[in-house]
């Protein structure tokens, strides 16, 4: 069962502190304990250096099957991963067996993926192929009466922010480009042909080798919107090829996904304007990506 001298990841321990959770971390011992009984599991030490906003660690069931428990504290980008999972039952992502909520905790036992090499380990463009066809598979209509979060909402969360952001630091970007980029990122939601179940968090960090599948997704962060918006954080994750040719990487994401390389151009050109204030250089590639 868990050992009451439950080890903590650096990564979890250092965002604990910074966002105020400290008091949380107490209470894993007991949760993890808790949970391995509930679950007949033996708990292994977690990995390391770790998520932000979770203690993950392998264990071992009853039947001496390997999964891995996961236990996170109860922020909005942790809202419905478990729902997420369910509907995609296996089908591209891992398999979620189990999951328990108290007020301030989600706890989930999940497939552990073997080898569990992360993607991003494997060359850029054998990972544009992978992603590709992950998210293609994931990109299913969400089940009557979801409840599920619109991207509508995210994107006007984000851009509220962004807002707030440049009026008291204006200097931040070209006013000219925030208003176009920021207006762009609240439009496009609203304007998409279809709607399907996003990830939204895709990226080759969150994708693992596994035995079942060659690669599963982890982490999700479910939404429904347009599945443009998808590809996204990949093609920010590979900053090399953005900032060298973003219409050439841009074009080659809309290849593989099937998606209309014009409307993946004006979501780039927003994404990049929304997150300028952080990433100064994402400015550059929204000019040249832009579409007037």
């Amino acid at each position: 069962m868990s050992d009451p001298t439950l080890p903590l990841p650096r990564a979890l321990v250092e965002a604990a502190a910074r966002e105020g959770r400290t008091a949380w971390l107490t209470t894993l011992p007991g949760t993890v304990a808790r949970l391995a009984r509930t679950w007949s599991l033996t708990v292994g030490a977690p990995f390391q250096p770790g998520g932000q906003t979770a203690w993950v660690a392998p264990v071992r069931d009853r039947a001496g099957a390997e999964l891995v428990l996961k236990v996170v504290w109860l922020h909005p980008e942790a809202m419905h991963e478990v729902d997420g999972l369910r509907v995609w039952a296996g089908n591209g992502a891992v398999q979620v067996y189990a999951a328990d909520e108290s007020s301030d905790t989600n706890a989930l036992l999940l497939e552990h993926c073997r080898p569990g090499t992360p993607l991003s380990a494997r060359p850029e463009p054998e990972q544009d192929e992978v992603i590709a066809g992950l998210l293609r598979r994931l990109w299913v209509r969400p089940p009557a009466g979801h409840g599920f979060r619109p991207l509508q909402r995210m994107c006007d969360q984000w851009a509220d922010e962004f807002e707030q952001r440049l009026a008291s630091e204006p200097h931040l970007l070209d006013p000219g480009l925030a208003r176009e980029g920021i207006a762009l990122f609240r439009m496009l939601p609203g304007t998409a042909e279809r709607q399907v179940l996003l990830a939204t968090d895709a990226h080759a960090g969150n994708v693992l080798s596994a035995q079942r599948e060659p690669w599963l997704l982890i982490d999700p962060k479910p939404y429904v919107g347009d599945p443009t918006f998808d590809a996204l954080q990949h093609l920010l994750n590979c900053a090399e090829r953005l900032h060298a040719d973003p219409a050439g990487l841009t074009g080659r994401m809309a290849d593989l996904l099937e998606l209309d390389v014009t409307r993946l151009r004006q979501w780039l050109f927003a994404r990049c304007v929304q997150e300028a204030p952080d990433c100064p250089a994402l400015a550059a590639v929204a000019a040249r990506v832009h579409i007037a």
